[in-house]
């Protein structure tokens, strides 16, 4: 199993005109990651519009992005559900499908107690022989793992990591805490989920970044992972600074509204995203524009 770590990019779901899945695009897509030195793939997480695909698209845009791959950097499969059965089914044809790794979000809409998580990805976890990563974005799901139960379910041999999709430092310490106290008897990764503060956090210690901004920009956020995790700070510091009003942007609207406008205008994909999202409102484009002006992205 490749290890994962750096730039792990939580890919968009490109679409045709017609609002099917486009294919062509996601291999052009797939292969740009690559070559621009992007760690991992995350497909059909929420950037790539999981929650408004069909089961069977679900599964195929999976597939396809593992065989667009063949093995050249890992596939870490969306296969979470507020519905646990529907979770252990999504992880288990995944990984029949050849992904390396499956992301699990926690619950949403339910608002399960922290029992209520623990018994969720155990399940899966007994269920499921494939390494698996918590994903917490308590902003979108309104069920916040706290880090006393991540330290239960890291017990687990096949929960091996968290994605935390928060800007708390504080968290991202306690996580790492976790990892620590458990260094000698498993790898435990935790990734950012927020680009404005990804850096923050590798500074204190965790594994890289699922990033939604490395959708338009691949290599400079990959340099940063490197950088940064190579303790070369000042050069990473150097590198970010000049991004952080693009990571700002990226989420002036629901995501992946913006990032598909933006990579829309960097002619990677159309710019469509399926109901109940709509296009990036009018008002927003001259400001995104100036921005990927002024960074030369145009």
């Amino acid at each position: 199993m490749q290890a994962l770590k750096g730039s792990l990019v939580a890919l968009v779901t490109p679409f045709t005109s017609k609002g099917d899945v486009d294919y062509v695009a996601l291999k052009e897509l797939v292969d740009w990651h690559i070559e621009e030195g992007t760690n991992g793939i995350v497909s059909v997480g929420t950037t790539g519009e999981s929650a408004t695909l069909t089961v069977k698209e679900h599964l195929n845009v999976i597939e396809h992005t593992v065989n667009f791959v063949n093995g050249r950097i890992p596939v870490i499969a969306g296969s979470g559900s507020n519905s646990t059965a529907q979770a252990i089914e999504t992880t288990s044809e995944s990984k029949k499908l050849g992904a390396d790794y499956s992301l699990l979000v926690t619950p949403y809409y339910n608002k399960p107690s922290q029992q209520g998580l623990i018994k969720h990805f155990s399940k899966i976890a007994d269920s499921v022989d494939i390494p698996q990563i918590l994903y917490n974005v308590p902003t979108r799901t309104s069920c916040d793992i706290m880090p006393a139960t991540v330290k239960v379910l890291s017990e687990h041999e096949n929960i091996i990591g968290i994605k935390e999709a928060v800007d708390n430092m504080d968290r991202i310490k306690e996580l790492v805490s976790i990892k620590e106290a458990i260094k000698l008897d498993k790898e435990f990764y935790i990734y950012s989920g927020d680009d404005p503060t990804f850096l923050d956090a590798i500074k204190l210690g965790t594994d890289g970044v699922i990033s939604v901004v490395a959708n338009a920009i691949p290599h400079q956020i990959s340099l940063i992972c490197d950088h940064s995790l190579n303790n070369n700070l000042s050069l990473a510091d150097e590198i970010n600074k000049k991004y952080i009003s693009l990571y700002d942007l990226c989420f002036i609207e629901s995501n992946p509204v913006p990032i598909k406008w933006i990579l829309y205008k960097l002619n990677k994909i159309q710019n469509i995203v399926r109901l109940p999202l709509v296009k990036l409102d009018e008002t927003f484009h001259e400001k995104i524009m100036s921005e990927m002006v002024k960074l030369e992205l145009l």
